[in-house]
């Protein structure tokens, strides 16, 4: 979520442009945060809806229960805070048309600098809009859900890019990291996994489960694979793409924020390539807290490989956490180590 988005959301009910939903009406908020309160008077039933897991256990500090994906029907309004990614806000777009009832309000907010306001004119091209208004660096848009929904559907499909298989195998959809192609880090770590590797291994970060896959290919002596990730769809996705592809490999799939919460397991071997973006911004902390977990993850003497762009700080952490470090592999913009309990 942009944080852009924050503050228009609710900015058409708090001006008097919408009327606020009646008292006990039933609305799905899709990408919902606890950074966005409605206004006081705003006495709806809502259902939250966030696959981020920090964003979902934020909710829950917050003392706001939530869903990771969307379910139910016949809403009476949705509310829909847009990302950085066009697919994914069509895709939210898409399940608010299906799961709002005949008549009843769809509201999309996002920062500029998101691309909300090029949505909202792809969008009006096809669906008639009830309005829209800017607010603090963002935009907030509605419409009504019209009497036919294929027809609400088939507008909305009209705008959404085809999202084929990578590599003519992989299933993944707009929103998830490197939906469109492989990474070329995480390909290179999958190029230096060794084939004889044996015992349970997890894959931390594991994504739409690329290294997974790759590692039960190349690793056939591997007894069982846990993936752990934090954005539920992409580990839906991972579940889908394990089943396809490795289909004998036993699995496990854990919705975990690994920053904050404690892989309960220990492994003999484990693969990551972690993440070291917040947003836009590059935080190389998270990478850091990533390999701690890792480790803490793995039993003695049990074995990491990790990828990571060269400019990441990550030689000392990796150090620190682990008894022998090894470089495998590296190339113009990645380095692949191996780390030893």
């Amino acid at each position: 979520m942009s944080r852009d988005a924050q503050a228009p959301l609710f900015h058409p009910f708090e001006s008097g442009d919408m009327p606020v939903p009646a008292e006990g009406s039933r609305g799905l908020f899709l990408a919902a945060s606890s950074k966005v309160r409605p206004p006081s008077e705003f006495n709806a039933r809502l259902t939250l809806v966030q696959g981020f897991r920090p964003d979902f256990l934020a909710l829950q500090r917050d003392g706001r229960a939530a869903i990771p994906q969307a379910d139910g029907a016949e809403f009476d309004f949705a509310l829909v805070l847009a990302g950085r990614h066009r697919g994914e806000n069509e895709a939210r777009l898409a399940i608010a048309i299906a799961r709002v009832r005949r008549g009843g309000l769809i509201v999309m907010a996002g920062g500029k600098s998101d691309g909300i306001s090029s949505l909202r004119k792809r969008l009006q091209k096809v669906l008639p809009l009830g309005g829209h208004m800017a607010k603090n660096h963002g935009e907030v848009l509605w419409l009504e859900r019209g009497s036919d929904a294929v027809q609400f559907g088939a507008a909305l499909t009209s705008l959404q890019a085809a999202s084929p298989l990578v590599e003519q195998r992989f299933r993944t959809a707009p929103g998830m990291f490197s939906h469109e192609h492989v990474d070329a880090g995480s390909r290179l770590l999958a190029e230096n996994l060794p084939t004889g590797l044996k015992g349970a291994a997890a894959d931390f970060c594991a994504g739409w489960g690329y290294l997974s896959v790759a590692l039960a290919e190349r690793a056939p002596a591997i007894t069982a694979i846990d993936l752990f990730e934090a954005d539920y769809a992409s580990l839906e996705a991972a579940r889908q793409n394990m089943a396809t592809l490795v289909p004998s490999m036993p699995a496990s799939f854990h919705w975990l924020d690994l920053e904050g919460e404690k892989v309960e397991r220990k492994y003999d071997v484990a693969v990551m390539n972690p993440p070291f973006h917040q947003g836009r911004a590059a935080d190389p902390g998270i990478g850091l807290a990533m390999i701690r977990a890792a480790a803490a993850g793995l039993k003695a003497g049990g074995r990491l490989f990790v990828v990571a762009n060269r400019g990441l700080p990550y030689d000392a952490a990796l150090n620190t956490a682990f008894g022998k470090v090894t470089e495998l592999a590296a190339d113009k913009t990645f380095r692949v180590w191996l780390a030893r309990r």
